[in-house]
């Protein structure tokens, strides 16, 4: 079976090979991190032994933070590695981690790339965020007697019907898996149908809303304010922005600045991929605004010259910061087909939040902070106008939405604790 797998594999490299070789040239992707892919992986401390945690992605390698910290605290005597797939996750990971364990991009998962990892890496467990399982890698893990653990578990309303259409195929390796920790009841139920043995699937909720801070100041938020020199002004964040909602949230900007009560609003957009940057800096330009990238600032010490009417977030690892300065943010790739980004962050920071309804990836989420009356939906550009004027010309409207959005969060609380337990439980 690894052998034709193997080859199925080597098909699918080929024909996605010229995609790979045009975001090397223009994009400036997929350059760095082959040795790690091919599987030659180091560690820090081979003598102990060794938790991997594996996350695809930034929003993945961001949930992993508050486990990170508890496995430092409570299980001190492992080494815990950490891998990412994508080169934006890698680099989050890196500055998250990098100081303190390995981090590396996660090898292929051809049979014997995948063997030479696990000789490498030599893991207690392999930990899997949200679904990330794959077949030579149960396999391996299973002849080793290797847990594989998936956490935070989520199975979308839109990945579960192609899962389901192959699940003769996949059910083998969803059985190789030791243990689920699912995000809701509805989720586990998606791992059981497709071959997890029901007593291995527990639900203990989405760690992102143990990464979520409720409390305190944002570190650095201070200082972004006296970069974009804000001063007493209000800002509209549009963070983690998809292709096409740029240029709704730019109209309803323009909109927004001709009514009255809407005085001295500035607007900050963050773009969900880097490779967007200069794409969105000319959707400003053409949309008549005065801007500044934040690339330019962040290093320097001095502020902005003026107060430009738009901010362009063209950084990686500060739409906290953005967040936290924030009068009313709304949550990108939701306005298009996109799954949502995480609304989690600005409502555990007690922000008047807005999203589209292309939010598959946060179904959850979603759902509990509307029944919640914490956050608000949007169904396209004209209706996120009209919200926005509300919550910009009813500040009390607004106040009350971001408190009751803080409160959802931190009743949601507590994935964390019981993660850790269930591994320690399981390695024991």
């Amino acid at each position: 079976m690894r052998y034709l797998l193997n080859f199925l594999y080597g098909v699918a490299i080929l024909l996605y090979s010229p995609k790979i070789l045009y975001r090397m040239l223009r994009q400036d992707r997929y350059r760095a991190g082959w040795g790690q892919r091919l599987g030659r992986i180091g560690r820090r401390n081979p003598e102990k032994p060794c938790i991997w945690i594996h996350a695809v992605s930034v929003g993945e390698v961001n949930a992993t933070r508050t486990l990170v910290d508890r496995f430092a605290a409570q299980m001190s005597d492992y080494e815990i590695v950490i891998s990412s797939t994508t080169d934006t996750g890698l680099s989050r990971a890196k500055a998250l981690y990098g100081a303190d364990y390995e981090v590396f991009y996660f090898p292929f998962d051809l049979s014997w790339v995948m063997a030479r990892a696990f000789r490498r890496l030599r893991p207690s467990v392999v930990l899997l965020m949200e679904l990330e399982v794959w077949p030579n890698l149960a396999a391996i893990a299973k002849s080793q007697q290797v847990p594989v653990v998936v956490i935070n578990g989520r199975l979308s309303d839109k990945s579960f019907p192609k899962y389901m259409k192959v699940r003769y195929f996949i059910r083998r390796m969803f059985r190789k898996v030791s243990l689920v920790l699912a995000q809701t009841d509805e989720y586990a139920q998606r791992f059981i149908a497709l071959g997890c043995d029901a007593d291995k699937v527990i639900v203990s909720s989405s760690l992102k809303y143990d990464t979520a801070q409720t409390d305190g100041a944002v570190e650095g938020a201070e200082r972004l304010a006296l970069q974009i020199n804000l001063g007493g002004q209000r800002l509209w964040v549009a963070g983690g922005t998809g292709p096409g909602e740029e240029k709704m949230v730019l109209a309803a900007f323009a909109r927004l600045k001709k009514q009255a009560g809407v005085d001295h609003l500035r607007l900050a957009i963050v773009p969900r991929k880097p490779e967007r940057f200069d794409e969105v800096a000319s959707l400003i330009d053409a949309a008549g605004f005065g801007y500044v990238r934040y690339s330019a600032l962040k290093t320097g010490d001095d502020a902005v010259t003026g107060k430009p009417t738009v901010i362009l977030g063209d950084t990686m690892g500060d739409l906290k910061k953005f967040y936290a300065l924030a009068t009313v943010v709304f949550v990108g790739r939701s306005l298009v087909p996109m799954g949502g980004s995480d609304m989690m962050e600005p409502t555990g920071l007690g922000k008047c939040t807005l999203f589209g309804p292309e939010t598959f990836n946060f179904k959850q989420t979603v759902e509990v902070l509307l029944a919640g009356n914490g956050a608000i939906e949007v169904a396209d550009e004209n209706a996120l106008y009209e919200q926005m004027l509300r919550c910009l010309q009813d500040t009390d409207f607004a106040k009350h939405i971001a408190a009751n959005g803080q409160k959802v969060i931190r009743q949601n609380q507590g994935a964390t604790q019981k993660t850790v337990d269930a591994i320690a439980k399981l390695i024991s």
